[in-house]
């Protein structure tokens, strides 16, 4: 996916998975899957979205959106029915999470007020130290 009219290529030492690196023809990801339109809500809601690939093949979506104050909202998308979101604030605590399919996820992490907001959730959940950010 592309970010501000940029590319980012970066490539993890750790194994082989790829950040970056566009579907072949999203236009058919589009067709075939049209629940990942719900991906293009993300992005213009301030989103990044990075696909991933492993072996030359696309294997999921990462996405984060990072708010004043340091805290996080993540995404991560397997497949349709393959998803899950977090809020993390600025300890790295978890506030906020859901997994399930695409629309239920984007769904609930649009729906979450911002961190400063009354009715955010602020009780960490759990702590995460497995949190991608880009």
């Amino acid at each position: 996916m592309v970010d501000g009219g940029e590319r980012m290529n970066r490539t993890r030492v750790d194994n082989d998975e790829k950040f970056g690196d566009a579907p072949p023809d999203p236009g058919a990801a589009l067709a075939e899957f049209p629940e990942l339109r719900r991906l293009v809500e993300l992005l213009r809601a301030g989103w990044q979205l990075l696909p991933v690939s492993s072996g030359g093949e696309f294997v999921e979506v990462r996405g984060v959106r990072v708010w004043p104050d340091e805290w996080v909202d993540a995404i991560t998308v397997r497949f349709t029915t393959d998803a899950a979101g977090m809020r993390r604030d600025r300890s790295g605590g978890v506030v906020w999470e859901r997994a399930g399919n695409l629309a239920d996820v984007v769904d609930g992490l649009l729906s979450l007020p911002a961190p400063h907001h009354p009715a955010a959730p602020q009780l960490v959940l759990r702590t995460s130290a497995r949190l991608w950010t880009p």
